[in-house]
């Protein structure tokens, strides 16, 4: 507890008693305890000057440290901003390309649908294709058949007449047949005398002959008129025989 000083009561009518009056009125007391006040006040002064500086930078940590913590936050939102854009920006190329993509799905399967009914025309024309070729090959194993047929009938006179005539008769390329003679020239019964039927047409032609015989347009004609090709060959090998005679 603070000391109070207490001033002593003054006895007046004493005082005024006495040869010389005087009242001690304790000047070095007051003035000690000015001192102590001013010294007290000096103090407190002081502390409040610290203190305040005290609170006054501790205020301006403070205030920078929040300054700080709002520029850092402010940095982090335009960071955001940024990326958020980025993103929208990055959406919006995803949605075009999903756009895109589907379109062209959609397109991929029409042509799949497209393909798909080809593939399925396709199918059908192959098989009525199939139809055709086994209908082909079995009325191809008939004429086979047919010409197997006539040809063992037709081999035994084929060999008297090749026998007979001196000749060679074979088939060459597609629907030609090469005939060559010998034993035509006395002279080299070994030369060869040959010419090629084509019989692809409905008239008979005569590509080549070798040697060359000038009644041969005469001959053709009559072959095409009678049909017989094994009386032209007879013809042939005499007018053979006749060019070599002359």
């Amino acid at each position: 507890m603070a000391h109070v000083l207490r001033v002593p009561k003054l006895d007046l009518a004493s005082i005024l008693g006495q040869q010389n009056p005087e009242i001690d009125l304790k000047t070095e007391a007051y003035e000690t305890s000015t001192r102590n006040f001013l010294k007290a006040v000096s103090r407190y002064t002081q502390n409040a000057q610290t203190e305040i500086t005290r609170r006054k930078t501790t205020h301006v940590n403070e205030k920078n440290r929040v300054a700080d913590r709002i520029q850092h936050v402010e940095n982090e939102t335009n960071t955001c901003k940024v990326r958020e854009l980025e993103l929208i920006a990055e959406l919006e190329r995803e949605r075009e390309e999903r756009k895109e993509a589907e379109l062209s799905v959609a397109a991929f399967e029409r042509q799949l649908s497209s393909i798909k009914e080809q593939c399925a025309l396709l199918d059908v024309e192959i098989e009525q294709r199939r139809a055709i070729v086994m209908n082909l090959r079995r009325e191809r194993e008939r004429e086979r058949s047919i010409l197997n047929a006539h040809a063992s009938r037709t081999a035994p006179e084929l060999t008297e007449c090749e026998f007979r005539l001196r000749a060679v008769i074979e088939g060459i390329d597609k629907d030609k047949i090469l005939v060559r003679f010998t034993h035509v020239d006395p002279s080299d019964p070994q030369r060869e005398f040959s010419l090629v039927i084509d019989i692809s047409g409905e008239s008979y032609k005569v590509p080549t002959t070798n040697p060359y015989l000038p009644n041969l347009p005469i001959m053709l004609d009559e072959l095409n008129e009678t049909r017989d090709v094994y009386a032209f060959i007879k013809q042939v090998r005499r007018a053979f025989e006749q060019l070599v005679a002359k």
